[in-house]
């Protein structure tokens, strides 16, 4: 089992930047490889940012990159999302989930989830 918990959201105007956390807890959490996803009001589920404990890889989605950073810290098993030059299209509740499939960018693929930090940008 894997246990995720998202924090740092909040109401921020065009422009300006937040960092989201992910706190993850389970015995073999960090064999997982983990992603961030997003949801805007009417919209799918959207790939935002994959990686993994072990320092491999980051990934980005094309519409945040060049803007959105990920950074771990494997001693607490707690990852960031750094989000700069945010604009009011990147509102949505943010998500933190965990896979046995390393770099998925499919939602589906991933079998544990938080509960989601909401992210509002105002114009």
């Amino acid at each position: 089992q894997v246990q995720l918990v998202e924090s740092g959201g909040g109401l921020v105007q065009a422009g300006g930047s937040l960092r989201l956390s992910c706190a993850a807890s389970g015995r073999t959490v960090s064999s997982y490889g983990m992603g961030w996803f997003r949801q805007g009001p009417g919209k799918e589920r959207e790939f935002v940012a994959v990686f993994n404990w072990s320092g491999g890889r980051i990934s980005y989605g094309d519409s945040v990159k060049g803007r959105f950073t990920i950074l771990r810290d494997r001693t607490k098993n707690t990852a960031y999302l750094q989000m700069n030059s945010l604009t009011p299209e990147d509102t949505a509740v943010y998500y933190c989930a965990a896979g046995r499939k390393y770099s998925s960018t499919y939602a589906s693929e991933y079998a544990y989830w938080g509960q989601g930090t909401q992210v509002t940008v105002s114009s």
